[in-house]
This record gives C-alpha cells, sequence and structure tokens, in this order.
C-alpha cells in the first residue's frame, strides 16, 4: 500500500486522516497470470492501482485479439468509459503475468470525492493521465510508422516487454507477428 501512497502524494499529498479515510476502502487482490480482470459485456465497477504485475487491455476476435493497451506497475488499470457510464464494456482486460492490485469500488470513490480534502483533485488528474495515455496511443497510430511505435514501447518498458507475447505486441502496434519479427531483425 504504500506505493499508492507515494503515487498519490506526487500528485496531491492527502492528510493522514483523508489518507486512512481513502486506505480503508482500498481492497488487494492477487491474481494468476492470464486471470480476467473484466469480460467484454460486463461493467466496471472498479478503479484498480498496479503494486505488481502487467495488464493487456484489447477486444477478443475470432482469429487474434485486438489488444490496444498495456499497464504496468504504479499504473490504474480501469475500463474507464464504462467505470463511468456504468454501461457494459466494450473490451476485456486480463493479467499476463501474476499481478497484485489494489482496488477501490466505483461507490468507494464517490465517497472518497465527496468526504475528502483533495480526493477530488487526485481524480481529476488520474482522469486527466488516462487522457494522455490514450491521446498518445491514438496520435502514435496516426503519425508514426509500426517500427517507430515498436521502438517507443521497447524504450519506455524494454525489460517488461520480454513478458508479454510477441502476438500481443504485434496486435499493440498494429502489424502482424511475422511483420514484428521482420522489424525486430532490422532493428537488431
Amino acid at each position: 500500500m504504500n506505493e499508492i501512497r507515494k503515487f498519490i502524494d506526487n500528485i496531491s499529498p492527502m492528510t493522514n486522516s483523508d489518507w486512512e479515510f481513502f486506505s480503508s476502502k482500498l481492497q488487494e487482490v492477487k491474481l494468476k497470470k492470464n486471470t480476467p480482470i473484466l469480460k467484454i459485456g460486463k461493467t466496471e465497477n472498479y478503479l484498480s492501482f498496479i503494486t505488481k504485475g502487467i495488464i493487456r487491455l484489447y477486444i477478443p476476435r475470432e482469429e487474434s485479439d485486438l489488444t490496444f493497451g498495456f499497464l504496468f506497475d504504479n499504473e490504474f488499470v480501469t475500463a474507464y468509459d464504462s467505470f463511468l457510464t456504468q454501461n457494459p464494456s466494450e473490451y476485456q482486460i486480463e493479467t499476463l503475468t501474476e499481478t497484485t492490485l489494489w482496488k477501490i469500488s466505483n461507490k468507494d470513490l464517490q465517497e472518497v470525492y465527496e468526504k475528502t480534502n483533495n480526493g477530488n483533485i487526485i481524480g481529476r488528474k488520474m482522469a486527466e493521465n488516462m487522457f494522455l495515455l490514450k491521446s498518445k496511443r491514438e496520435l502514435a497510430l496516426l503519425s508514426k510508422t509500426a517500427e517507430e511505435r515498436y521502438l517507443d514501447l521497447f524504450s519506455e518498458r524494454p525489460k517488461l516487454l520480454q513478458q508479454i507475447p510477441l502476438k500481443y505486441i504485434a496486435s499493440y502496434i498494429g502489424v502482424t507477428p511475422q511483420a514484428l519479427s521482420r522489424i525486430r531483425k532490422r532493428i537488431n
């Protein structure tokens, strides 16, 4: 739980009483590799903080899934659109490694927003961060080559990428596994 406190204090430090209230709402969850966190058609009711693990966001397809996001240690994970609207999710979320999460329900988060001094500031800044990540991904898909997207991903998380199956990385950068293999040969 110390990781969450450090993360939040970097956004907007909480008083000890606000932290006590917020942390009392958190639930620790340990998940095995390849465990679904949210299935398509289900409504997202939690915002979770990853203290350990790698998570994939994707749209399941018969031939090959469409991976559109990876999340790592010290990041938040949620199907944010479903979380906000309380409508069923159009994508799935699963663990790629053993994962430890601290999660808070939508109802409890709303209570934190109402009853703490800076809960709203923290929530707004987390939402802004998620928006910036989404924008960066969209711009990369529109303006960069597959090789550039791979290099960006690799430069950001070189060791962690070794734990992600290549078929998911290929899907994420928008190419076939064979094209990713050619990209990797050119780079090495």
